[in-house]
């Protein structure tokens, strides 16, 4: 690292930079999982963004491994690695039992089989040069598909013109570190951290500017819902964000739907905030990178 800085300052100017936003997104989901341990339940929060942002993670660290010139991603995701795991076994204590199974579940088949697969394959199969565009290129896959998640927050910020669940400072700090990485593989030439971040980008201004101008707009969707097929619309939406079952709109009183509407923007943020790029999470991004 101490080369690194030597030879290319800017580049570890970035990867500071990114490795200092990644580590406060990463301790976005605190609040959360204060409120879990406070009364002792996941009031049905789901799982998944934490065992993939783990799993994001731990690609990385061992991309980072094999590519040493991208060094400054160790301390990020090894940072991730710890932040998720605790996130993870304080979720598997406070689920329900069935929450509990399929959290195990998928932690298994992602973490321990999928990784493991990926670990063995590159490292019996291919060597040198060829095993690090290949784990590269399974890094930018993995990258590319996490930043696609915020197109359902785009869609429901467009479908009912409220940014009720898309902060504006999440989606400026969540840019400004898709900025930072995409600069540190830029000047580090590693074409794999910087591809997914331009991706990671777009989607940050989309979102930046769709606060700009939807933040005054009267929601089109008002507490009694008309509107089956948006309000099913808007259900599927929040399911895809949460993971959980679809609850129709209409069949809640005002207020158990502002509450279930606020647990549901929470969630949804907090899913945006654990899995984005590359240290950090919309997408990990890395922090997943």
């Amino acid at each position: 690292m101490a080369v690194l800085s030597l030879d290319h300052p800017w580049a570890f100017a970035f990867g500071i930079l990114g490795n200092i936003i990644s580590f406060m997104v990463y301790l976005a989901p605190l609040p959360t999982f204060y409120r879990v341990y406070r009364k002792k339940s996941t009031e049905g929060f789901q799982s998944v963004p934490y065992v993939v942002a783990l799993f994001s993670s731990m690609l990385w660290i061992y991309y980072a491994f094999l590519n040493t010139s991208v060094s400054l991603l160790i301390t990020i995701n090894s940072f991730g690695c710890v932040i998720e795991t605790i996130y993870i076994v304080m979720y598997i204590i406070y689920a329900p039992k069935k929450a509990k199974i399929f959290t195990v579940k998928i932690l298994f088949l992602l973490n321990v089989v999928i990784f493991g697969l990926i670990l063995l394959l590159t490292l019996f199969l291919s060597e040198g040069p060829r095993r690090v565009r290949i784990l590269g290129w399974v890094c930018v896959a993995f990258s590319v598909s996490v930043f696609i998640a915020p197109l359902s927050v785009i869609r429901l910020v467009i479908r009912t013109k409220s940014v009720e669940f898309m902060p504006f400072f999440l989606s400026f700090f969540l840019t400004l570190s898709a900025v930072a990485w995409f600069f540190y593989g830029l000047l580090s030439k590693d074409k794999y951290v910087a591809l997914p971040n331009i991706l990671g980008f777009t989607f940050g201004v989309a979102q930046m500017v769709l606060y700009l101008i939807y933040r005054n707009k009267k929601p089109a969707v008002i507490e009694e819902c008309k509107d089956p097929e948006l309000g099913l619309a808007i259900g599927k939406i929040s399911a895809t964000e949460k993971g959980a079952e679809v609850h129709p709109i209409d069949s809640k009183s005002p207020s158990s739907s502002d509450e279930e509407s606020s647990e549901q923007g929470e969630q949804s943020n907090n899913d945006r905030a654990i899995i984005s790029g590359n240290g950090g999470v919309e997408s990990t991004g890395n922090v997943e990178v």
